[in-house]
């Protein structure tokens, strides 16, 4: 006889092979490549990435209209824009209705931004500019530096709210009122916390469409690799309520997710989920297939240094009933 949590919906995921790979010789001929933000936007996908070479680590960016033609679209970098060169890394992107802009979040140490009026012409995002004047004082008294990352920006109809991760167990939040983005950020204050590998890094957050409910994820350390961990709340600023967030129910890794064939990736790393619009409500579909642009890592030498590891892209595919597309209001009616 089966218990209730044995029936529950749980998350089982289909991996596609590795979509978007360093090129293997040339001037680019980067270890890897990471962290992937990905727009669908006038019939194309907008992938914009970190990538990870012999002069450290910088963005690039790239757009095709199939998964199938994903490994042959060509890789603008993103120093030939505004942006220009020096360490800049995990790119989040999203259409900001208010101003009729494109805002591209990323590290750069602090968080940064630049803008863009045309997402389909990478060379015309905008000189960066930082999101705050100084480090905010809870993020050096966590840790005693300025261990920040992976900033994430989801707007509600009233307020932007700034996430990070500090590799050290903290999920921050920061907020501005709507009208005063991108300035503005202030209140800065720690929403989970937990030991350094169950709260590590890469949060992202989204709004459920059709449900008054948000979605958290956030990248674990286990045995078997890196995995995603979720949460859920009704407000961004609220509480956040375990979803799929223990060794046993994971949102996404090495346990829960098949292959076509032998396993290319060790773990599911940095990555998105595949919106349902682009704009500043992050909104993603829970009556459609769910799908995950995310790094995995591919097998290499274990004494291989940090920026040398290969990590490739690839696409999950939720399959079966799980606990977002039971959210779907048409299944729930």
């Amino acid at each position: 006889m089966q218990t209730v949590a044995e029936t529950e919906p749980r998350f089982a995921w289909q991996s596609s092979g590795p979509l978007i790979s360093p090129a293997p010789a040339g001037d680019h001929a980067d270890f890897g490549l990471k962290d992937p933000s990905v727009v669908y936007f006038n019939g194309a996908y907008h992938v914009f990435i970190t990538t990870a070479g012999p002069d450290g680590w910088h963005m690039a960016y790239t757009r095709f209209t199939d998964w199938s033609e994903a490994a042959a679209a060509p890789l603008f970098r993103l120093d030939q824009s505004g942006i220009g060169p020096g360490y800049r890394a995990a790119p989040q992107v999203f259409y900001f209705e208010p101003q009729k802009l494109w805002y591209m979040v990323f590290q750069s140490g602090p968080p940064f931004y630049s803008t863009t009026a045309d997402i389909e012409d990478p060379s015309s995002w905008s000189v960066p500019r930082p999101f705050f004047p100084e480090t905010p004082a809870i993020i050096k008294a966590t840790t005693g530096e300025e261990a920040w990352l992976d900033f994430w920006v989801i707007c509600d109809p009233t307020t932007c709210h700034l996430f990070n991760t500090d590799d050290h167990g903290n999920l921050f939040r920061s907020q501005t009122p709507i009208g005063q983005f991108p300035d503005g950020f202030s209140d800065t204050r720690i929403v989970l916390t937990g030991s350094r590998d169950d709260v590590f890094e890469a949060s992202m957050h989204y709004r459920i469409a059709g449900t008054g409910t948000y979605l958290t994820l956030i990248e674990a350390i286990g045995p078997a690799g890196r995995y995603f961990r979720s949460w859920t709340s009704d407000r961004l600023d609220g509480e956040w309520t375990p979803l799929a967030s223990d060794g046993s129910n994971r949102f996404a890794g090495s346990d829960n997710v098949a292959f076509d064939g032998a396993a290319w990736a060790n773990g599911v790393s940095h990555g998105e989920l595949v919106r349902r619009g682009y704009d500043q409500t992050l909104t993603i579909d829970p009556c459609k297939p769910i799908l995950f642009l995310y790094q995995g890592l591919a097998p290499h030498d274990p004494d291989t240094p940090y920026i040398q590891l290969p990590y490739r892209l690839g696409v999950l595919e939720a399959s079966g009933l799980n606990p977002v597309s039971q959210m779907c209001p048409v299944r729930a009616g």
